[in-house]
Formats: C-alpha cells, sequence, structure tokens
C-alpha cells in the first residue's frame, strides 16, 4: 500500500515533467518556423498528446522513462546549429523552470504541513514535482543519444563532421541501457540533484 501511494505521489511530477518538457520542444520548433509539431498536435500541453505510454510506465515503475518524442524538420530553419540547439535544450530549460515555480509552493505547503495532516500530502507532492523536473533535467543533459544533452552538445561542437558521431548515435540507446543498468547514471545524478535541490530552497527559503 506505501509504494501505491508513493505511486500516486509522484504520479502529477511525471505527467507534468513529461508533458511540459515535450511540449517545450514543439513549441520552440514551431516558433523556429517549422510546422511538423503543430501538424502533429504536439503544440500543446495536453498530457495526451505528449505521453507515450511504456516510457510512462517505465518512469512510474523504474524511475527512468521517456516521453513521446517530437517530430522536427530541420529543413525549416533559418540558422540550422543555433535552431537545432534552441530545439534541444528547451525541455531541460521547462523542467528547470517548472522545478524553481513549484518550489514556492512546496516551501509554503512544508510550512502549513507542521499543523496540518493534508498540507503534508500537499507538500509531499508538490516536492515531488520539484525532484522530478530535476532529475528530468539532469537525466536528459547526459550527453549520450537520444537524450537531448548529445543534441546540445552536437550543435555547439559540431559533431556531426566527425566519422564517428553517426556510430555512436546508432548505438546510442544501447550506451545508455549500460549506464542505467550498472548504476553509473545514479552515481552522477543523485548528488547533482540534491545540490541543485539545496540551492532552490536555499533560495525560495
Amino acid at each position: 500500500m506505501s509504494i501505491i501511494i508513493t505511486k500516486l505521489i509522484t504520479l502529477p511530477g511525471i505527467i507534468i515533467g513529461l508533458s511540459l518538457h515535450e511540449f517545450a520542444h514543439a513549441k520552440v520548433s514551431s516558433l523556429l518556423g517549422d510546422p511538423t509539431p503543430k501538424q502533429q498536435g504536439r503544440v500543446t500541453i495536453s498530457p495526451f498528446a505528449h505521453i507515450d505510454v511504456i516510457g510512462f510506465i517505465m518512469l512510474l515503475l523504474c524511475g527512468f522513462g521517456w516521453g513521446k518524442p517530437v517530430q522536427i524538420n530541420p529543413a525549416y530553419y533559418k540558422h540550422r546549429r543555433r535552431d537545432e540547439f534552441l530545439v534541444s535544450i528547451a525541455g531541460v530549460i521547462m523542467n528547470f523552470i517548472l522545478a524553481i515555480l513549484f518550489a514556492f509552493p512546496t516551501m509554503w505547503a512544508f510550512r502549513a504541513s507542521m499543523t496540518s495532516s493534508l498540507m503534508e500530502i500537499v507538500f509531499e507532492v508538490l516536492f515531488a514535482v520539484v525532484q522530478i523536473n530535476l532529475c528530468l533535467m539532469l537525466f536528459n543533459l547526459i550527453p549520450v543519444p537520444p537524450l537531448d544533452g548529445f543534441g546540445i552538445v552536437t550543435q555547439l561542437f559540431n559533431l556531426q563532421k566527425y566519422s564517428w558521431y553517426y556510430r555512436i548515435y546508432q548505438y546510442g540507446s544501447i550506451i545508455l541501457l549500460i549506464l542505467i543498468v550498472s548504476n553509473a547514471t545514479s552515481l552522477i545524478l543523485t548528488p547533482a540533484m540534491q545540490w541543485l535541490l539545496n540551492i532552490i530552497f536555499t533560495i525560495v527559503s
């Protein structure tokens, strides 16, 4: 029962984090002249447009997962490298903004939870939203395809000009799975997330 309650507490954070992450990709690509996301109904904050069922279940049960990737057509961009960079980084910036915004009501709920059991639940839900958005941000910054971090470093350093780029891109999912299974991602992300949490709540408190 406690496991079920824990999953229910994290549910709003997962839905908000995944949906708005993918919305950010779609919105930025659309603003840069690409009609593809709008044609596919992705320029919306509705979770139904962005949630990948398997990725959602994996995130809920295993702690890592994914949303439905936003399809883009870089041929519409006026400055391809710059615009691909902006689209790649849009999702992680959105997650960071959400974490900061939800930190304010989280602190309010924390203070109110001292005298109310209902507000204690509200605090746990809001705190989970902050945690999950930071986790999504940090996880997606890992420079391994198909994560956003790989797209960011690709455009920053123009990696597509190197022959090894396409081999890494081809086997990126396997590399990422090895990092997850070996717990390498947790060793990096857990202290980074704790550091960010301390900074954010120090600022808003």
